[in-house]
């Protein structure tokens, strides 16, 4: 068990890279953070090494900054209920959320508000995660943190930019406030649907990009599935109710550019990885890097059905995943679509 500190500020649920990342960049002397590791073992690790080896290798953890168990129910009560009012950031995958906040609600103190960090659309219900949030913590201030952000760059002091929103401006300029640093700048809004859609869809357009670079495609066709890739997220996220500048704001187009461009994203490694010739299987083992877009792939394109737009890459990279196809067929199948105007509502 960590030993005990002056009451947090913040409390970071998760100590994967971004939660950590996070849990660093938000922790000050006089105003410290507290992260939650998986189990015991983890979070022992982290308070004698100072050091997120997994994760994180090669980054330095203020040593003041103490890690807890969720192995031990109690400690998170006492944790939590050291400072009602605490900002609680849940840097867990998209699809343990509800998990998660079903846990916690009942330690939440009704003045702490909660920001969520996952990029997805949960499985099976087709929500939102604010959705989710709202039926399991109805009581919270709930909000959700996107954007092109790099675990080892916010963890390294590195300059980012990215979008908090909430159900008010008020809400998120208050949250903003709290999570500004130097180094790290919120732009707040108050279009979660925009925002969500944005984060969610861009992992799996970034598996997309990572195939085509694995199988050798060349910068033009990632250029291509980059810019028919954003008009297919636009679609979908518009017709669900998002504001057009939000997606091509940080969390949209931003975010985007940056999963779709670099092997430092886990989605594009994932897709460069299956280009390459891995197996789904192997990638999705036990222990293996999260890609958030292959689990949202199927759910994403469920919500695109119900909603009545059509989504041919989301759908691709969901057969791939699936197993239901390869990426050269998928590839094949993408190329031999009918012809249409580039402005029209269908890619």
């Amino acid at each position: 068990m960590a030993a005990e500190t002056a009451a947090p500020a913040t409390i970071v649920i998760g100590a994967g890279a971004w939660g950590t990342a996070l849990a660093m960049l938000l922790h000050r002397p006089d105003a410290p953070a507290a992260l939650f590791a998986r189990d015991d073992e983890k979070a022992r690790a982290i308070n004698t090494l100072h050091e997120n080896a997994r994760y994180l290798p090669s980054i330095r953890l203020p040593e003041s900054l103490k890690a807890y168990s969720l192995e031990r129910d109690s400690e998170v009560r006492r944790v939590l209920a050291r400072t009602p009012d605490s900002v609680i950031v849940l840097a867990v995958p998209a699809q343990a959320t509800r998990e998660s906040l079903r846990r916690l609600g009942p330690c939440l103190q009704p003045e702490q508000a909660l920001i969520l960090t996952a990029k997805g659309v949960e499985r099976g219900t087709g929500k939102l995660l604010t959705d989710v949030a709202r039926e399991e913590v109805p009581d919270q201030t709930v909000a959700i943190l996107s954007g092109p952000s790099f675990a080892h760059d916010v963890a390294k002091g590195l300059p980012t930019a990215v979008t908090l929103a909430s159900q008010s401006i008020s809400q998120a300029e208050q949250l903003a406030s709290k999570i500004q640093r130097s180094m790290f700048r919120p732009y707040v809004t108050d279009d979660c649907v925009g925002v969500q859609l944005g984060g969610a869809l861009k992992n799996v357009l970034a598996i997309a990009a990572g195939a085509v670079a694995g199988k050798g495609l060349g910068e033009s066709a990632k250029a291509a599935l980059i810019t028919r890739g954003f008009a297919e997220l636009s679609r979908l996220a518009i017709a669900r109710g998002a504001r057009p500048e939000t997606l091509s704001g940080l969390s949209g187009l931003g975010d985007l550019v940056l999963t779709c461009s670099t092997a430092g994203s886990r989605n594009f490694r994932f897709g460069e990885l299956l280009g390459r010739g891995e197996k789904v299987s192997r990638l999705m083992a036990s222990g293996q890097p999260l890609a958030e877009g292959a689990k949202t792939a199927a759910a994403a394109l469920a919500l695109g059905r119900e909603t009545g737009v059509e989504l041919p890459i989301t759908a691709a990279v969901a057969m791939i995943v699936e197993g239901q196809c390869t990426v050269d067929d998928a590839i094949a199948q993408l190329m031999a679509r009918p012809l249409k105007r580039e402005t029209e509502t269908a890619i």
